[in-house]
């Protein structure tokens, strides 16, 4: 299957900013890139010096100064995915000791910016603690937040916690995977915040105008598993862009100064002809 996808970006800014993107493909899904595009990169109008990067996540980052005015920061492309739905997350998986988890993983397990896991820690196991660890255990969360909230852009914000979530029982897929991130790792399960292009592939279209996604990776048999609680079933077509303990970590953009986005639109859809 071939994806196209991209977005188009227009900032107005007053003067002149430091910003970062997380804007790139992951690079494990460099390789993905059709032939003739091979190395991805930016377009920015007026031009501006990009410099990258990889951050302790191993995202590609890029940095720049925006000078004052209007900037434009456009990308499309076309990348190649097997079609697969996501693997579920099955009974034959298990759930590590923490004792027995890589040092790598341990703070997947920690309190965050949008998940304050200490917070949560009575909830967690007074709802989930009767059940046996593993991907049952994950599998439950997963439900309940699925069932417990509703989404909602209307109720979005840049300050929203797992906890405002919780109580206000309404979000976007940001919100919805803070939630579950905090509550698996309330019961020892690590789990990052994932951001990317998930377009209405396999599925009838939303009616809404498209936009990143965001979902959720678990920690299991050695291994990170996609899970999603927005959607809570298996999807086709994710492409993963950026990882990290939260949205904080996988900003689009961060600006070092005011910045006002006017224009914002993404595409992400399969491929044909």
């Amino acid at each position: 299957m071939l994806i196209d996808c991209g977005f188009d970006l227009v900032f107005d800014i007053p003067a002149p900013t430091p910003m970062v993107l997380a804007l790139y493909l992951h690079p494990s899904r460099v390789p993905d890139l059709v032939h003739p595009q091979g190395i991805e990169s930016l377009h920015l109008s007026p031009f501006v010096p990009l410099f990258d990067y990889y951050d302790t996540f191993g995202n590609r980052l890029s940095r720049l100064v925006a000078p004052a005015g209007k900037l434009r920061i456009a990308h499309r492309m076309t990348v190649r995915d097997p079609g697969t739905l996501d693997p579920p997350i099955t009974d034959d998986l298990y759930q590590h000791p923490v004792e027995q988890l890589p040092g790598e993983v341990l703070q997947f397990l920690l309190g965050s910016r949008y998940c304050e896991v200490d917070r949560f820690m009575p909830l967690a196991w007074e709802l989930f603690g009767q059940m046996p660890p593993g991907p049952g255990r994950v599998r439950a969360v997963l439900n309940f937040v699925h069932s417990h909230l509703t989404f909602s852009y209307a109720s979005a914000r840049p300050t929203k916690t797992a906890w405002d979530v919780y109580e206000e029982k309404k979000g976007v897929c940001r919100d919805f995977q803070h939630l579950t991130i905090t509550f698996c790792r309330c019961l020892n399960v690590p789990a990052r915040y994932v951001t990317g292009y998930l377009g209405d592939i396999g599925i009838p279209p939303d009616s809404t105008a498209m936009d990143f996604s965001a979902w959720m990776e678990v920690y299991l048999s050695g291994a990170w598993r996609t899970v999603d609680a927005r959607h809570n079933k298996p999807r086709t077509g994710r492409i993963l862009m950026a990882t990290g303990r939260d949205a904080t970590d996988v900003a689009l953009t961060t600006g070092f100064g005011k910045t006002t986005l006017e224009h914002f639109s993404v595409i992400t859809v399969e491929k044909t002809g």
